[in-house]
């Protein structure tokens, strides 16, 4: 039976940014249900017991996280949840006494993605109030700035780093310039369990991008699967729009959906080095998995 190192759960396909980064799904927007929520908990617990609250949307507009979180709970799951942060003043209340919650990582790259977004010291402000308390309950704290182009020579996106970085060193009291510590894909500690990730923009795998040779490996299926909002399970977070419909845990148990054929076959595909799907050929993510 595959085990999987965490399951990725959307709870929501509704986002409230707009970002150049993450396409716009053409799926239905909706949330979860409590009770849809537990039914897919009790489906992947043989399989894992680590959820990470993301796919497409933003968690936290989910008007009953905390109950989601102390479902989870229950059933002995540890969460993980990416946000954009944007909300956290109004979310953070109901999640920090959660037992569940084990890591936030905020996406701090949406505020330059969202045109429109204001008032940047507000913003990085009302998340570092909620970093100070979760990360003293324990909580693991990942700020990530995923906006770096390949040559790194955009004056504009460092310029506007600099101003978020700056920011985030003063008010953990740094005597370091975080960039001049941490490399593209690699991280650096600003405090106990509060960690900087940076990282190249990737481009989201779509049935319109170019094709490549087919050559390399993944980890989908191997250390990850994804439940999206409606059931539909897929083999990685990176398939917002369900094109990889491995079938409907609400419909057909989880344990059968993962061992099934079209699964086994992406699964065995990448032991050969192989993409089977025509989405795995169209992801530039993959290649960085080498060859």
């Amino acid at each position: 039976m595959k085990t999987f190192k965490k399951v990725y759960i959307e709870i929501t396909s509704v986002c409230n940014l707009a970002c150049s980064f993450c396409p716009q799904t053409a799926r239905e927007k909706s949330f979860m249900k409590l009770e849809v929520f537990n039914t897919i908990l009790d489906e992947i617990k043989p399989h894992s017991d680590h959820i990470y609250l993301h796919v497409k949307g933003e968690p936290l507009l989910h008007p009953k996280l905390g109950e989601l979180l102390d479902a989870a709970h229950a059933k002995g799951f540890k969460v993980n949840i990416t946000t954009n942060g944007t909300l956290i003043h109004k979310a953070g209340p109901k999640i920090l006494s959660k037992p569940a919650l084990r890591q936030m990582n905020f996406s701090l790259h949406s505020f330059d993605g969202h045109e429109g977004s204001e008032n940047r010291e507000g913003y990085l402000a009302e998340i570092i109030s909620f970093v100070r308390e979760a990360s003293a309950q324990g909580v693991i704290i990942s700020f990530r700035l995923w906006n770096l182009t390949e040559d790194n020579q955009s004056n504009v996106e460092r310029s506007r780093n600099r101003e978020t970085l700056a920011m985030l060193e003063e008010s953990f009291n740094l005597d370091f310039h975080i960039d001049e510590k941490v490399l593209p894909g690699s991280g650096v500690k600003i405090a106990p369990r509060v960690y900087l990730n940076q990282d190249h923009e990737f481009k989201w795998p779509s049935l319109t991008e170019p094709e490549d040779d087919g050559k390399g490996f993944c980890h989908a299926l191997r250390s990850q699967a994804a439940v999206l909002v409606d059931g539909t399970v897929v083999p990685c977070c990176l398939d917002g729009e369900g094109v990889i419909n491995l079938g409907n845990l609400l419909q057909t148990p989880f344990s059968e959906i993962v061992e099934g054929e079209r699964a086994n076959n992406l699964f065995y595909g990448f032991s050969r080095r192989e993409a089977v799907e025509e989405l795995c050929r169209k992801c530039g993510y993959r290649q960085r998995f080498g060859t």
